[in-house]
């Protein structure tokens, strides 16, 4: 049985990781959202970060093995799980996506928090209104113009050879900003139609279909890394 640590009321990081092994029906357990007396709660967190040195969630651990940074735990799962490509070359070609989609995920962030975590939203308004124009207008085509360009380079996934872990992480960022910037994924999705059928594809696996009605699955809110201000939205 895998043992998941991630924060128990946010998506964030934790959950490109969930959708995987969602996918794959693999037999986890969430363990901060555990009750205390059951070996869950944020003493379980404190103890193996303690113990193993890792730095932050999430991190996974399969039996004896520990595991943290999205990207890596996505490839240890995909490897395992026959969602990493065999062809070298393409493995590493998915971890580097997965890898690139992560620094996406920190420019949303960014973007109601341009200036600290530690500081409210409020407290950095002008900054994150300042923030939102770039990210809406330059960062978002960006990335996703190079998404687009790779899934038609590769028949309609984003590494030769078929779906791999990377295309869970694309399925969570698309969910992400469609929650947080629905005005502006709206018209960004309007010209990027394999982006749009390969985010489709992924929510239409019946694992997927099942964890996203399911209360496994976190909803969106004002604490995660994806949070909607209609301000920031254009």
């Amino acid at each position: 049985m895998y043992e998941l640590y991630y924060w128990p009321t946010i998506q964030g990081r934790g959950e490109f990781v969930r959708l995987l092994l969602e996918d794959v029906g693999a037999d986890y357990v969430d363990v901060i959202r555990r009750p205390k007396e059951d070996g869950g709660g944020g003493d379980a967190l404190r103890i193996l970060i303690n113990t193993t040195r890792h730095f932050a969630p999430p991190i996974l651990r399969d039996a004896n093995i520990t595991i943290s940074q999205t990207p890596i735990i996505m490839d240890y799962l995909g490897t395992k799980h026959q969602l990493t490509p065999a062809n070298e070359d393409a493995r590493r070609e998915a971890l580097r996506l997965s890898m690139l989609l992560a620094d996406f995920l920190v420019e949303a962030h960014d973007v109601h928090h341009p200036l600290a975590k530690e500081l409210y939203y409020e407290d950095q308004l002008d900054e994150a209104l300042r923030r939102s124009l770039s990210f809406r207008d330059v960062r978002i085509p960006k990335f996703y113009s190079h998404l687009e360009e790779m899934i038609s380079a590769n028949g309609g996934y984003l590494v030769e050879g078929g779906l791999s872990h990377a295309d869970f992480s694309l399925f969570q960022i698309v969910e992400g900003m469609r929650y947080a910037f629905p005005k502006s994924s709206a018209r960004l999705e309007s010209d990027r139609p394999r982006l749009v059928a390969l985010h489709a594809e992924i929510a239409a696996r019946p694992n997927i279909q099942a964890y996203i009605i399911s209360d496994r699955r976190i909803p969106f809110n004002k604490n995660g890394i994806f949070r909607y201000y209609p301000e920031l939205d254009g």
